[in-house]
């Protein structure tokens, strides 16, 4: 049947048909349907409206609307201290913005009616800063966001009449301004992201591009790979932008910028296992048509089970609760099912047309060929000397020392794997950022002038109690804790009490998170101690601060809970392709255990040589689904060819066979796919370039520890019990177990 099917793409008219389809497809496509990067959208939620600091931040807009509202801090900064025509500056930009508000631009502290000594009390106690706050609407679009923080910045430099954004924060003299706050930060971010896109493509390009022409010396075949990855996205793009507009999927920069990165490195790696064999097969049979028809047989199936792996292990972050893991789900399996689809329809129907020229000047033929072709040049036909590669010295290795290189493997990967005990994590947004991002300089400037917390401070609103619950005391004792402001009761519920927390540390560390509940815990207590009854449930915090607070809780639920599904999704489509309880188990725990190995590694890479303090919180979630899935592909890869030879041969020539036959491509594809994640370490932000790190090091185990060594160990000490039930048989009456 596969073969049949392989033929149908390499007959002489449907692999034209194929080309033919898979064009007017992408130029439908991308001619009537929006590019995806069209239709991002960065300043989704995270959180799930039920969250307890979504729940305080709406009550916080319906009952206090003078506090409401996102700010964006214009940090107004000279070291040897502000001066008159800086408080002047600092005055007409604030009457302007008040005769002539911004889109959706909310409260503003009217700095411009104040005179000059009280507005100097805004000041630091140094007389170096002054932080003015502007509001704006929560929800704005990010890019109406940037264009209002670009008018404030013309504005500035118009009255200033110098380009204070340019000035160091550390200049002795100059006035420098720099806009911080959530508003500054959100809108770098998106700007990083965006700055990224094109250089990290161009990057993951030439790389794949220089990779493929110094594996395989043919240009032609490096070019092919990045054809069927060009036309998988040139699928995709459109078809997730549709899918984005019609409000189905949201999707945001980071998204696509991973997706990028996986498409060129998992799609060149299905790529190439087709090309793989193809070769091998040109080398047996003169007729290409049937040399591909055997490739598509041979290959098809793990490559159809490498990408219904990875498909299926993307698609169970839409278990997700936290909604940045959720809105990964969709576009990463769709762009890995396209790739799919095309390195099995495309790909052959572009061998087919090219032929045994896609691999020149090394072009495979077969003995009778080279014979000929030798002959006609005048010159005797000398046969090539079959050589010991390094595949076929690893395979004897593992059949002869089965036991020694399995405790080896274990031993390494276990001590790595202990190092992951040690990982700290962080959900310090800032921290993900690069220390000269303006609202990061900005941020570092009102911590040395202020106090930290003054940043991002966290609301506290209550109840009841009246004067009798002493809820600012309460709130103020609690550690890392500042001030906190004087009860301020709504105008809409005089039931209603907020208090204004300001952290004396960075509101966006770990400690500040882990004081969200005590505050809860503190003001619930002063409320039960005034008699109010639930108490519990009379209490809500807001601010940026809980809402990370939330953010790791999410995460660690979304953990729990998508971890075992992954583990067991792939569980199931082994069994099901091996029909091997044991080949099944085993294959699982090598991939687990090279996964926490390369958390451990890439935690003493990050912390005790980069000097990385903790890593983003997101990244075991991430660097699990993708090593998971994508570590399987070469397992299946590797023990497809040795279940297919074990049905004509011993098992430990089979093992010794397989490891040498998938050796090369498997060690080529593991190369690329770590370099393209790899890649990711070049941003400037630092949850991509953990992630990346941390990927390419499991991947790298995967393609040099686990799959040429570990597993075939494993299966050679197992010996036929390695395939039950399915496989027990002998080899002469063994189930087939085609690749």
């Amino acid at each position: 049947m596969l073969e049949k099917i392989g033929r149908l793409f390499a007959g002489r008219r449907s692999k034209w048909v194929t080309l033919f389809v898979w064009i007017a497809a992408a130029a439908i496509l991308t001619l009537t349907l929006p590019a995806v990067g069209d239709k991002e959208r960065n300043n989704a939620p995270n959180l799930e409206p039920d969250s307890p600091s979504v729940a305080a931040d709406e009550m916080i807009k319906q009952y206090f609307p003078g506090s409401s509202g996102v700010p964006a801090l214009v940090v107004w900064h000279r070291e040897s201290g502000l001066t008159e025509a800086d408080y002047s500056a600092i005055q007409q930009l604030t009457a302007e913005l008040a005769s002539s508000p911004l889109e959706a631009q909310g409260e503003l502290v009217p700095l411009h009616e104040m005179p000059p000594q009280a507005l100097a009390q805004f000041a630091s106690e140094d007389g170096t800063t002054l932080v003015q706050p502007v509001s704006f609407m929560e929800g704005t679009e990010t890019e109406l966001l940037k264009h209002n923080l670009e008018t404030i910045q013309s504005q500035i430099k118009e009255l200033t009449g110098t380009d204070p954004f340019e000035v160091g924060t550390d200049n002795a003299s100059e006035l420098s301004v720099r806009i911080s706050g959530p508003i500054g930060i959100s809108v770098d971010a998106t700007d990083l992201f965006k700055n990224a896109d094109f250089v990290l493509l161009l990057a993951t390009v030439i790389l794949v591009l220089v990779l493929l022409l110094l594996i395989y010396r043919s240009p032609i075949l490096a070019i092919i790979p990045l054809i069927g990855v060009g036309f998988a996205y040139l699928v995709t793009s459109p078809i997730l932008g549709w899918m984005a507009g019609e409000g189905w999927i949201t999707v945001d920069s980071q998204a696509i910028a991973i997706m990028t990165v996986l498409l060129f490195g998992a799609g060149t790696d299905y790529c190439l296992f087709f090309i793989t064999r193809f070769r091998q097969e040109l080398t047996r049979e003169e007729d290409r048509t049937s040399a591909l028809a055997h490739a598509f047989k041979g290959s098809s199936g793990a490559i159809l089970m490498s990408g219904f792996t990875v498909v299926l292990s993307l698609l169970a972050l839409l278990l997700a609760k936290y909604g940045a893991y959720e809105r990964f789900a969709v576009p990463f399996s769709l762009s890995i099912f396209i790739m799919m689809i095309a390195s099995l329809t495309l790909i052959p129907a572009l061998m087919a047309i090219i032929g045994r020229a896609s691999f020149f000047p090394f072009i495979p033929r077969t003995e009778e060929m080279e014979k000929a072709r030798q002959a006609k040049r005048g010159k005797p036909y000398l046969p090539k000397k079959a050589g010991q590669g390094i595949g076929t010295k690893v395979g004897e290795l593992v059949v002869k020392r089965p036991w020694t290189v399995a405790l080896s493997c274990l031993v390494v990967l276990g001590v790595l794997a202990g190092f992951a005990s040690q990982t700290k994590y962080t959900y310090d947004l800032l921290s993900s950022f690069p220390e000269d991002m303006p609202s990061r300089e900005g941020f570092d400037v009102i911590a040395d002038a202020y106090v930290p917390g003054d940043l991002a401070p966290a609301t506290v609103v209550v109840r009841g109690g009246g004067e009798s619950a002493d809820v600012q005391a309460a709130l103020s004792g609690i550690q890392h804790v500042d001030h906190v402001s004087e009860g301020s009761v709504s105008t809409v519920d005089p039931e209603l009490t907020s208090y204004s927390v300001v952290f004396a540390i960075n509101p966006y560390s770990q400690d500040a998170m882990a004081a969200i509940p005590q505050l809860r815990e503190a003001a619930a207590d002063a409320l039960a101690g005034a008699g109010v009854a639930d108490a519990d449930a009379n209490v809500w915090v807001g601010g940026q601060t809980a809402s990370q607070y939330d953010t790791k809780e999410l995460s660690d639920r979304d953990n729990r809970v998508i971890i075992p599904v992954v583990t067991g999704l792939i569980a199931l489509l082994l069994l099901l392709y091996l029909r091997s309880i044991v080949a099944t188990v085993y294959l699982i725990a090598t991939v687990l255990l090279s996964y926490v190995a390369a958390l451990g590694l890439g935690w003493i890479i990050l912390h005790h040589i980069m000097g990385v303090d903790a890593i983003q919180g997101s990244i075991p979630l991430y660097a699990f689904v993708f090593l998971i899935a994508l570590g399987e592909d070469y397992n299946i890869f590797m023990i497809s060819s040795i279940w297919q030879k074990r049905k004509t041969m011993p098992l430990r020539q089979a093992i010794k066979e397989g490891v040498s036959e998938t050796g090369g491509v498997i060690t080529s594809a593991g190369l690329i796919l770590a370099a393209t994640f790899a890649v990711l370490g070049t941003l400037p932000i630092q949850v991509l370039v953990q992630f990346g790190i941390i990927t390419a090091i499991g991947v790298m185990m995967d393609t040099f520890i686990v799959r040429p060594f570990l597993v075939p160990a494993i299966t050679s000490i197992l010996g036929k019990f390695a395939f039950w039930p399915g496989g027990s048989k002998s080899a002469e009456h063994s189930r087939s177990y085609d690749a």
